[in-house]
Parts: structure tokens; sequence; C-alpha cells
């Protein structure tokens, strides 16, 4: 059985939902924010990058960011 490696840390997930008023969170609610966050993540990373490339750039900056989440 392969084990599955988390970018994301849980701890900070499951306090971002206390944060945002849940009194209680399961370990199953958090894997599931996790693997959504992830894949999130990941499509605006790619979409990021791409910005950077067509702008002749290496570096990828906030405006590459904020570009590929309005996208």
């Amino acid at each position: 059985m392969t084990r599955k490696v988390n970018i994301l840390p849980k701890a900070p997930i499951g306090r971002l939902m206390v944060k945002a008023g849940a009194q209680r969170v399961s370990a199953s609610a958090i894997e599931a924010l996790t693997d959504i966050l992830t894949e999130f993540g990941t499509k605006i990373s790619e979409r990021a990058v791409k910005n950077a490339n067509h702008s002749g750039r290496k570096t990828v900056k906030a405006e590459d960011i904020k570009l590929a989440h309005n996208y």
C-alpha cells in the first residue's frame, strides 16, 4: 500500500477551520480540505508559472499568482 504524502500540514488546516467557526473538526474533514487546497494550489501554481514564462521570467511573482487566481 502506497502512503500518501501531504504537502500541507494538517494542524494549520484544522486551525483554519476552527478559526472559521467550527467547534470540532474530524480528521476526515481536515484530510478532505487538505486535498482540495493542494489541488487548487497546484492549479494556481501551474498557471502562475505559465504567466512568468510568458513574461520572459523564471521567477514567479505575486502578480503572476494574482493573475492566475483571477483566470
